[in-house]
């Protein structure tokens, strides 16, 4: 049987990648260009490290609770941040320039992932973690702590965009379809249906969306069951059973 929300698959995605490539060079930034005995150190790698591993295991709750990989993802996005100003901080206090959006130098680094100017991620999914640095090295493995800094700037925005759009996604899908209990539900009527043709399933009076039996949680009615659309909260609309 086939899992009615899918899950996993997190490492084929460019979020994941970027921010994979992201903890990695922290690490290594740290180790390089920040005193061992800062407590620096370890807020910049755990919001690295925070970035990645919530991508990871928002994308496995995704199989039984919308809202948890929702609130995971938000983390991850968080802690992208976070670091952001890390390396803003950085900059700022050893004096060193920080690149312009339109520079060349910032250019450079965000067209790696385009090939004559049309994005190529799927190329990119493909290689080993390895080869995916190697696309950077020029950057991230400098000896200059500002040229480091800054292209890391540039991928965390990447990173932060990309989880920015896949968090209005997610949003939408969960407004339109409903969570995991939600689409459990409907899947055991829409078997029951199939067992029982003399009972079916109800469309919304209102929109004409199939419609999933619910229990009523507080009010009059409370513990009775109704039928309530699937699209709710956008629609509204109720039947009795």
């Amino acid at each position: 049987m086939s899992k009615i929300r899918p899950s996993g698959g997190y490492r084929d995605t460019c979020a994941f990648q970027t921010a994979t490539i992201i903890y990695d060079a922290t690490v290594w930034f740290c180790e390089k260009f920040v005193n061992a005995r800062s407590r620096t150190v370890d807020q910049m790698v755990q919001a690295a490290r925070s970035g990645r591993q919530n991508i990871a295991e928002g994308s496995r709750a995704a199989a039984t609770s919308s809202q948890t990989e929702l609130r995971l993802l938000n983390v991850a996005r968080a802690s992208l941040e976070e670091l952001l100003l890390d390396y803003e901080d950085y900059l700022r206090h050893n004096r060193q320039p920080q690149w312009a959006a339109d520079s060349p130098e910032a250019t450079a680094v965000r067209r790696v992932p385009y090939r004559n100017d049309q994005p190529y991620q799927a190329d990119l999914i493909n290689l080993t973690d390895h080869e995916r640095w190697a696309l950077y090295s020029p950057w991230l493995d400098s000896t200059d702590s500002a040229v480091r800094t800054n292209a890391l700037i540039c991928l965390i925005h990447q990173a932060n965009f990309l989880l920015d759009r896949q968090i209005s996604t997610l949003e939408r899908q969960f407004i339109e379809g409903g969570g995991y209990s939600e689409l459990l539900a409907t899947a055991r009527l829409g078997h029951r249906s199939q067992k029982n043709p003399a009972d079916p399933i109800p469309t919304c009076p209102q929109c004409g969306a199939q419609m999933t039996l619910r229990t009523a949680k507080a009010g009059q009615n409370a513990g009775n069951s109704f039928w309530g659309c699937t699209k709710y909260p956008v629609c509204k609309g109720i039947l009795a059973p």
